[in-house]
């Protein structure tokens, strides 16, 4: 499937631009916008590492787990120095080390993408593919192409009643805070900041109508990146670090371990995870 175009903040400042209605702050955005920009550029290039294949700790035998990763170049795990620094591998590797059995990763997210890529994500997937559960990372690209909150949410609800209805089990990060970006100068990154929490909570509510799970990840991980910005944003100071991704996938990776003990409220007959596991990081091996 072809990759999309990076995110670009031109987008942005025409939003302010219409939402503001004046010369002064219309100029003033324009400018902020073009250094933003220029501030940011591709030094990450358009294409994520392909983190893609079992993940499991030394020895450990069983069916693996199926995890399905959709969305924006955040859930492809653009930024990551390491294909086991990914917000796929993350996630992976934190269920095997719960579950005590091997992970199967298969990431559909393309960098760029907004909302609306999502159904062409699903449609790319193999006939037969059934994950066991399903990540969805979006919503930073339709608030830089000023795609109206309503329509993204629809669409993401739109997805995942797809999944549900296949009784896939879905956990959604909504919109990252947008404000946290210190590349953004202001007051387009008020503007930035308060577009994409209207969007994570028309996300939020949209998901739950879905049946599907939601983890707020601007209350969750955003604190941090605004307090650790060298160390949780990567070169671009745009998408997450190997430790960015690190606490991005710790915030998701309870309600996705809670998604895979339960299918519509009942406990899956073939889960492993409420068995102890031990959670020592050391403990994990990726398989070679």
């Amino acid at each position: 499937m072809r990759a999309r175009r990076p995110v670009t903040l031109a987008a942005a400042s025409v939003m302010a631009v219409v939402g503001a209605g004046v010369v002064g702050v219309r100029t003033l955005v324009t400018r902020q916008a073009a250094i933003a920009r220029r501030r940011i550029g591709k030094p990450l290039g358009e294409q994520a590492l392909d983190a893609d294949r079992v993940w499991r700790r030394k020895k450990h035998p069983g069916t693996p787990v199926e995890l399905l990763l959709l969305g924006d170049s955040i859930a492809a795990g653009l930024g990551a120095d390491h294909r086991r620094d990914t917000l796929g591998a993350r996630l992976a590797k934190g269920i095997a080390r719960e579950a005590g059995r091997p992970v199967r990763l298969r990431t559909a997210a393309v960098v760029g993408s907004e909302t609306s890529a999502l159904a062409a994500q699903l449609a790319s997937l193999p006939a037969d593919y059934r994950p066991d559960a399903a990540v969805i990372v979006v919503g930073g690209n339709d608030v830089t192409h000023r795609v109206a909150a309503s329509r993204s949410a629809e669409q993401l609800e739109q997805i995942v009643r797809a999944l549900r209805a296949a009784d896939v089990p879905v956990v959604v990060g909504t919109c990252p805070d947008l404000g946290t970006l210190r590349a953004i100068p202001q007051p387009l990154r008020a503007l930035a900041a308060r577009s994409s929490r209207q969007l994570a909570a028309a996300q939020a509510s949209a998901v739950h109508r879905a049946g599907g799970r939601v983890v707020a990840l601007s209350r969750a991980v955003g604190p941090v990146f605004a307090e650790q910005p060298d160390e949780m944003f990567s070169v671009d100071r745009f998408h997450p670090s190997a430790l960015g991704y690190r606490r991005t996938a710790e915030a998701l990776l309870p309600a996705v371990l809670a998604a895979l003990e339960t299918v519509d409220g009942r406990a899956r007959p073939e889960s492993r995870l409420t068995r102890s596991r031990p959670t020592d990081p050391a403990h994990l091996r990726d398989e070679r």
